[in-house]
């Protein structure tokens, strides 16, 4: 049979030219990554850069990041200020230039910037195509410069409006509605980054001021030590066992690099590596140069010394790394990054420049400090034999095959579905709730686990891998998974590709996801990463009113769902659902685990070091850094159940 349906033309006519900033508005996840809370601060981490390079060229140590009441924002710094006459190519403002055309800058030659994070000239064009307004004042040869923009466009010539004797410059912008999802800025995790830039800028004062509530909140951001102050605050909620922090540095045909470490009591790793003060999340040729060398220079110091013996194996990277706070901060030329999301370094010279410099002045260091090389020595050593003792964590979860799946976890109730990226798996806290699970589920593709009891709290505990996969609540979760856990992990194994935690909607349910999610952070890091781990939402409440059902999640969207339909506390039967097992099979289902109709949060590692901090404040043995998170916070907390 013919097929007689018109095929749609594409011919010369389908090809669309979008002029100026059109492109950005119409995929702005292409510039900014997402239009969520992620791309709406990279907004302001794209003007804060600027400032950022201004100081990197030796022009400004001050910047002012504002809130303002209205969801725009103003920052302001006293670099040299953008300059504002002709451009000799385009014939406009050079200021208009940087702020209405694509890959405009001054960064791609020439002596403006010697080192720069902002490569591709995208920063200030893409902030201002994706605000409602933007506004920028140039303060330059003693006088003040303005030109406003909206959406992209330019509404207002450049005009000078007085006279100034200082120097640089202030943007003020507004976020598009019309773009993100909601225009509402987080002051912790803005905190969090610039703090970032503080450590990694040594000297340079950065000031986030959030005017929108009722009081104003500052604060004011400088440290003269550098990243080694960066090191000293990611360990300064652990026990450390030398300080204080390792400095060293070095450079060669204008590329620089500085790394500070520094050892804990922990058997956890936190490597930050930095690229012209971008966080290479994904490392790159400067990671793989300090790990390559850190493991060479320790190596040869325990033969040097006699901690290895003539027989003994060679100590592994991850004995050496154990309990290790690093960042490696490198400052170069031409940097060459892999995609725009700039997450790794592939300069191939600067991994020599950073193996030379740690394999001569880490070596130099241990010989000066032999009590500190000591300690260290001493716990690699013990680290590797935690590491040959866990080896058997490789056969614990390699991926079951048919005639192995008597193997797996007995409690599991596997699913019929054999492609892992079609699979979800539910962590389910109890028996009960796991029976109520394993009838409501779809066993085509989903799974259950039950857990029984308290999960270990594996940052308290500080057990090494040996003791983690004996441990009769952890090890279930392992084997099903299959991936491995530490250096054995596998994500190719992953037998699901969404894990999904599921506990009551109270404060042991939120305890058990916590204790879970620390596991997963600790030993099992890119599942996180990778997007696997998810948080079922199970309701508290379910309301009745004559035939009508509706489910509530929490306090709020009791009193919520109360409100929008009008009805009158006396007039419904509510039901609060003390857990999951409480739920028949069939609402269980409905409520939170059919896809069609469910809530799930998606678990994300938006910044490591808050991260870390979180991790280590709130699960781990110190209690003072808890007691005065609880202090500090308790304000904040408007609904928990009791």
């Amino acid at each position: 049979m013919q097929n007689n349906t018109k095929k749609p033309s594409y011919d010369e006519n389908e090809i669309q030219v979008l002029e100026g900033l059109e492109a950005v508005r119409k995929r702005p996840g292409m510039y900014i990554g997402s239009t969520s809370l992620r791309g709406l601060h990279h907004l302001i981490y794209e003007i804060v850069d600027n400032s950022i390079d201004e100081a990197l060229a030796g022009r400004c140590d001050r910047i002012d990041i504002i809130l303002n009441k209205d969801n725009s924002v103003t920052v302001i710094d006293n670099g040299g200020g953008i300059p504002v006459g002709i451009h000799p190519k385009l014939g406009i403002p050079t200021v208009e230039v940087v702020h209405t055309v694509l890959h405009a800058g001054g960064k791609f030659g020439g002596n403006a910037y010697k080192v720069s994070g902002g490569l591709h000239g995208v920063g200030a064009s893409v902030v201002n195509a994706l605000s409602e307004f933007m506004e920028v004042e140039i303060y330059r040869d003693g006088n003040i410069y303005r030109q406003r923009y909206e959406r992209g466009k330019t509404v207002t010539n450049v005009e000078m409006i007085g006279k100034t004797d200082r120097t640089g410059t202030k943007t003020v912008f507004k976020p598009d509605p019309e773009i993100f999802e909601e225009v509402v800025f987080d002051y912790d995790s803005l905190l969090a980054r610039l703090r970032q830039m503080a450590f990694l800028n040594k000297g340079i004062t950065i000031c986030l001021v959030d005017d929108r509530g009722e009081e104003r909140v500052e604060k004011t951001l400088c440290y003269e030590g550098g990243i080694i102050s960066f090191v000293e605050y990611v360990n300064r909620n652990k026990t450390v066992i030398h300080e204080p922090p390792i400095y060293f540095d070095g450079s060669r045909d204008g590329n620089y690099v500085e790394v500070a470490l520094q050892y804990n009591d922990s058997y956890n790793e936190n490597i930050y590596s930095f690229a012209n003060n971008i966080e290479t999340t994904e490392g790159g040729t400067h990671l793989t140069g300090f790990k390559a060398a850190i493991t060479k220079v320790f190596n040869d110091y325990a033969r040097k010394y006699n901690y290895l013996k003539e027989n003994d194996k060679n100590l592994a990277g991850e004995d050496v790394r154990e309990g290790l706070t690093a960042v490696i901060s490198v400052k170069l030329l031409n940097p060459q990054f892999e995609g725009q999301t700039k997450t790794k370094l592939g300069n191939s010279d600067i991994r020599t420049l950073v193996e030379n410099v740690v394999n001569e002045k880490l070596a130099c260091y241990l010989e000066e400090n032999p009590s500190v090389a000591k300690v260290i020595m001493e716990k690699a050593i013990v680290a590797a034999r935690a590491r040959e003792a866990a080896r058997k964590a490789r056969e614990l979860t390699r991926r079951k095959s048919a005639l192995e799946t008597l193997s797996l976890p007995g409690k599991l109730a596997d699913c019929q579905e054999k492609d892992a990226s079609l699979c979800e798996i539910f962590i389910v806290e109890g028996d009960s709730a796991g029976g109520s699970a394993k009838q409501g589920r779809d066993r085509r593709f989903q799974a259950i686990l039950p857990l029984w009891g308290k999960m270990l709290n594996v940052e308290k505990a500080k057990m090494r891998l040996d003791k983690i996969i004996d441990n009769d609540k952890l090890a279930p979760v392992i084997t099903a998974l299959g991936t491995g856990i530490g250096e054995d992990f596998d994500i190719s194994k992953l037998r699901y590709h969404k894990v999904i935690i599921m506990a009551d909607a109270d404060v042991d349910g939120s305890h058990i996801r916590t204790l879970m999610l620390t596991f997963f952070y600790r030993y099992m890091k890119p599942l996180i990463e990778a997007g696997h781990v998810y948080i079922a939402q199970p309701p508290l409440y379910k309301i009745t009113k004559g035939k009508e059902e509706v489910y509530a999640y929490n306090e709020k969207d009791l009193e919520r769902i109360i409100k929008e339909k009008n009805w009158k506390k006396e007039e419904i039967s509510l039901q609060r659902y003390k857990g999951l097992g409480e739920m028949n099979y069939d609402q269980l289902w409905e409520t939170t685990m059919n896809p069609e109709t469910r809530v799930i949060l998606q678990v994300k590692l938006e910044d490591a070091v808050a991260a870390e901090e979180a991790i280590t404040v709130l699960m781990g043995e110190k209690v003072e850094p808890r007691k005065e998170f609880i202090k500090n916070n308790a304000k904040n907390v408007a609904y928990i159940d009791v």
